[in-house]
């Protein structure tokens, strides 16, 4: 290339990154046509003339989002970094701090968000830091645990967003899984519960944990269940669960006894809610994130790195 070819790739990019003017303004102060001042700016940056560097920046991060988002066609996805020498606990907390961000920007005034529950959940609340009012309505979209964790009781986190979003709660008064069917449909269809089902009609957003195989022992409300439960979930290969309503690898939803007998608002219903954040991570809820993502269950994503790369791996296999 020569010189004067190269002086007038320095013009151009030089106008338009450190001038900041635009290209129809660059294309007349040099009498050149826009189209070419376009074609000038792509030349200098491949022949090395302009070099754009983002600090602080994870590349590799980036690519596996935008990888994430484009194959399950996803509204948004974020992914917390692993390091090789992280704990298990050093991870769950990188997570949480990463969904924290998310759900503080995801809740806009007016709306109304359904909160799940459960440990990781209550941890990314808990790292948000905020005052602003927004007037959102914050609702369970299941029951909640028995008490034996009660600490991660939906009810507690639906109190927690509405005070640090400056915006209203409806509780829930109901563990999830009820001894019969009976008792179930009783609740549901009681007077006082007819404002919270009203309102999982109106959602805006759905903020969901994931639930990993039945030999996760993290899980905080699999106390409820009884042996039963856990040998027909076995027989019919259980990958995981969300909202309590758990699913093979396919993603297809295992309707029976304790289905029937579990409060919440299901994951069929759960689809037609604009936005659903899942937020999870681990080897293994891997399989039971890919069934969420593959049935359209959730359309946005929290995760990290090496879980993101397994469930990409699975995609494609």
């Amino acid at each position: 290339m020569g010189n004067e070819k190269l002086d007038l790739l320095r013009q151009v990019a030089y106008k338009y990154y450190v001038e900041e003017k635009n290209q129809e303004t660059i294309g007349r102060e040099l009498n050149i046509y826009r189209t070419s001042v376009s074609r000038m700016l792509k030349q200098a940056k491949q022949t090395g003339v302009v070099e754009i560097k983002i600090h602080d920046f994870d590349e590799q991060l980036y690519e596996l989002e935008t990888e994430l988002r484009e194959t399950f066609n996803l509204r948004y996805v974020r992914i917390a970094r692993t390091e090789p020498h992280f704990s298990n606990q050093e991870k769950e907390e990188n997570l949480a701090k990463t969904a924290s961000l998310v759900i503080k920007n995801m809740v806009r005034p007016h709306e109304t968000i359904g909160v799940a529950w459960g440990e990781t959940l209550g941890n990314a609340i808990s790292h948000i830091e905020n005052r602003r009012k927004t007037m959102a309505t914050f609702i369970p979209i299941v029951g909640g645990p028995s008490h034996v964790h009660s600490k991660y009781h939906v009810n507690t986190l639906v109190y927690e967003l509405a005070r640090k979003f400056g915006g209203n709660s409806v509780f829930v008064n109901a563990t999830v899984v009820q001894e019969t069917e009976q008792l179930k449909n009783g609740i549901m269809g009681s007077h006082y519960f007819q404002e919270l089902k009203s309102k999982w009609d109106k959602l805006d957003v759905a903020i969901v944990g994931i639930g990993g195989l039945l030999s996760e022992k993290t899980s905080k409300w699999r106390d409820l269940l009884s042996p039963e439960d856990y040998e027909d979930l076995r027989l019919r290969e259980a990958c995981g669960d969300s909202c309590c309503n758990f699913f093979d690898r396919d993603g297809k939803v295992l309707h029976g006894s304790l289905y029937n007998r579990t409060i919440g608002i299901g994951l069929e219903n759960l689809k037609r809610v604009p936005t659903v954040l899942g937020v999870a991570r681990s080897k293994r809820k891997s399989r039971a994130i890919l069934a969420m993502l593959k049935k359209g269950y959730i359309n946005a994503l929290v995760t990290d790195d090496e879980t993101a790369k397994l469930i990409l791996k699975y995609a494609k296999s």
